[in-house]
């Protein structure tokens, strides 16, 4: 009954009001209660002056209160923003990367290696292959990826110059690479423009130094910011990476300079992945149809990454569970609190009962006290979750390479106000609790 109410009388109008709008109405129904606690409780009571003096003469034990909520509120709300900003962070990461065909196995892991460059052993595809994708009348470009190859740290990828555009688009400084060592180098690679340096086979402890000895890249180009892996990488012509690991360069005998496609299908040495263009959005499908078969695998990296973001979704939903779980313990916490901190002023109010004052009056002093509190606690907590955030983005991107930009939202906002709604709520228990200590033990106390 109460569903077919809602269908019937407020949908129709709740959808045609904005997201923004929404959220907005969403927090003030957060809010609601905390409003309608504060009118009944403070309707024609004056309890603020009073409550002022309390505030100020044991500033030093409400600070300590206010930061314990504050540091619980920023961490609560820090981690669910983490979580939205890592999710975008991964998809912009996979944008790029419309179609990719690799040897059949686990798309998680080929989605892991080719679009983040996670270290893996990957199989090779053939030039029969490549060509045939590559020559398609739907496909407008077809890039090798091949890698294996590091330089402290920092993964050497063989691909083409058609995709380091398509990638980065034009570079911020320099030029592509037009002789066979040449490299462009991603935007945060600590190498500078014409700078040397030798890859090493293999990557971090179990990598080779003198593997290529001999081998000489020069950087002639520098990409710009991605904001994904990519910017840690340097990107060097496919040709070079199958010709120092003794392979040929994928070209016919009489073609020994050229660097990208055509490929000679009998002289190609194989790649691990191959990114795939199409010239229209729903030529993507029939191309991946097409080259999934036994030889082969086509899969949708941002399709990949959707299941991993359902996966995602119920670690959100954990961490969701975890931070009520966290509020209820810092509520419980802070209602414990608020009966010890009433101990402080215990004499004052039983001095105010002695002289006849109402004892609604009284419970107003208390929960005001409380709430001022708790508010300034959940403020100053919000204002700490933009610190927060920052500072776990940045570790984050740090360890991953993957931009994430996080900042707080509309859900942080509306866990934070059912907090102080809920905790402003309870904060009548310590307001009745002070009204039943004894008035003759407070006073001589």
């Amino acid at each position: 009954m109460m569903s077919d109410l809602y269908y019937d009388l407020v949908a129709p109008w709740w959808d045609l009001l904005s997201p923004d709008l929404q959220d907005g109405l969403v927090l003030v129904i957060a809010l609601l209660p905390c409003l309608i606690a504060g009118l009944l409780v403070l309707r024609g009571m004056r309890p603020f002056a009073l409550v002022k003096a309390m505030l100020w003469q044991f500033r030093g034990s409400n600070l300590v209160f206010i930061l314990l909520i504050a540091v619980s509120v920023a961490l609560g709300v820090g981690l669910i923003a983490q979580e939205r900003g890592l999710r975008k962070g991964t998809a912009r990461a996979a944008e790029k990367f419309d179609l990719v065909v690799a040897a059949p196995g686990s798309e998680l892991t080929n989605v892991l290696a080719t679009v983040y460059l996670q270290a893996a052993d990957m199989p090779l595809l053939d030039g029969k292959l490549y060509n045939s994708i590559a020559s398609h009348e739907q496909v407008e470009f077809a890039a090798p990826i091949a890698f294996g190859d590091s330089f402290k740290g920092a993964p050497v990828i063989g691909t083409t110059a058609r995709f380091i555009r398509h990638l980065s688009g034009d570079l911020a400084e320099g030029n592509l690479f037009a002789q066979d060592y040449e490299a462009v180098l991603g935007a945060d690679v600590p190498l500078t423009l014409g700078e040397r340096f030798t890859p090493a086979h293999g990557h971090g402890e179990a990598a080779d130094a003198d593997a290529h000895a001999g081998a000489a890249f020069v950087a002639t180009g520098r990409m710009k910011k991605t904001g994904s892996p990519w910017d840690q990488a340097i990107l060097v012509p496919v040709e070079a990476v199958w010709l120092v690991h003794g392979l040929g360069n994928g070209h016919g005998f009489d073609e020994p300079n050229r660097l990208g496609p055509p490929f000679d299908a009998a002289a190609f040495p194989g790649t691990p992945a191959i990114l795939v263009h199409a010239k229209q959005l729903w030529a993507n499908y029939a191309l991946k149809n097409q080259f999934t078969n036994r030889e082969s695998m086509a899969y949708f990296p941002g399709a990949v990454l959707s299941q991993l973001h359902n996966v995602l979704g119920d670690v959100r939903e954990i961490m969701s569970i975890m931070a009520v779980v966290t509020q209820v313990l810092v509520t419980a916490g802070v209602l414990t609190g608020l009966v010890i901190l009433t101990k402080l002023f215990s004499r004052r109010l039983a001095l105010l009962r002695a002289v006849g004052a109402p004892r609604r009056f009284l419970f107003s002093i208390v929960w005001t006290f409380a709430a001022v509190l708790i508010c300034a606690g959940s403020l100053l907590g919000i204002l700490l979750g933009f610190a927060t955030v920052q500072i776990i983005s940045g570790i984050v991107t740090a360890r991953t390479n993957i931009l994430v930009e996080s900042t707080l939202g509309w859900p942080e906002f509306h866990l934070v106000a059912a907090f102080v709604s809920l905790t402003v709520c309870l904060a009548m228990i310590p307001a009745f609790l002070a009204l039943r200590r004894p008035v003759i033990a407070d006073l001589r106390g």
